[in-house]
């Protein structure tokens, strides 16, 4: 009960720092809690947010570790320019007793011309030692030109693929 009070507290004072005009705050804000679950998983978790005249930011990550020593985690971020341009990412990831690991994650960004970029991918680790994931990316310039890949790796055999095209469509080669 206790932890689940220490992050919602977290979460009001971050949104509540992050709801204010430019005008009316600026500065930065950071919190952090630690306890015990009812389970007797040991939980911690830290939220900051920040403003200023260049923009804002905010961030949080928490995880939690069981009796066994399995480790479970999360994180996310978010900026906003003063210029129009922001992103955004998230991610979890996990790490077992038995050796076994992997992470998950994407993210976003868009500048303040119109450019985009976009990212997500997962990659694992099983108890044996074989490592397997794939992440996919696609970005589009202001302009329209565009790049569309994916790499896969497969105990330990790492494949890619990209596709890259000019403002009008047409397919390009791509820089190196």
């Amino acid at each position: 009960m206790r932890t689940t009070h220490l992050m919602l507290l977290s979460a009001l004072a971050v949104g509540g720092a992050l709801s204010l005009s430019t005008d009316a705050w600026a500065g930065r804000v950071r919190v952090h809690g630690a306890g015990t679950a009812a389970d007797g998983a040991q939980v911690r978790g830290t939220a900051a947010a920040g403003r200023n005249a260049n923009g804002a930011y905010v961030r949080g990550h928490g995880s939690r570790t069981d009796a066994a020593g399995n480790t479970t985690g999360r994180s996310g971020a978010a900026v906003q320019g003063a210029d129009g341009g922001s992103a955004n990412r998230s991610g979890s990831w996990y790490r077992n007793a038995d050796g076994s690991a992997g992470r998950q994650g994407m993210a976003n960004a868009t500048t303040a011309a119109g450019g985009s970029l976009s990212t997500s991918g997962e990659i694992s680790r099983d108890a044996a030692g074989n490592v397997n994931g794939a992440r996919s990316t696609s970005a589009t310039t202001a302009g329209g030109a565009s790049y569309t890949g994916s790499t896969t790796v497969q105990n330990g055999s790492v494949s890619h693929t990209g596709t890259c095209t000019d403002s009008s469509g047409q397919v390009v080669a791509c820089r190196k």
